[in-house]
């Protein structure tokens, strides 16, 4: 089984809770995860705060988005 996210709700400052496709919770702390050019605008919480789950991770506006086996490994 490929993992997705399937869904994800903010928490605060720069935590989500996601919920995966194996039915696990796991809540991601990204703010130490926003290094280089595509991540730059989310480090602005405005920004961060309009995430979506277009397909099977989350995804920003300007095309930001982490593998999801990645947030899964990050998650607690």
């Amino acid at each position: 089984m490929f993992l997705e996210v399937s869904k994800a709700k903010y928490l605060d400052h720069y935590r989500l809770l996601l919920t995966f496709n194996n039915g696990i919770e796991k809540t991601v702390d990204l703010k130490n995860e926003l290094h280089g050019e595509v991540f730059k605008p989310l480090q602005q919480l405005d920004f961060f705060k309009k995430f979506q789950v277009p397909y099977n991770t989350v995804e920003w506006e300007n095309g930001a988005d982490f593998a999801p086996e990645y947030l899964y490994e990050i998650g607690v």
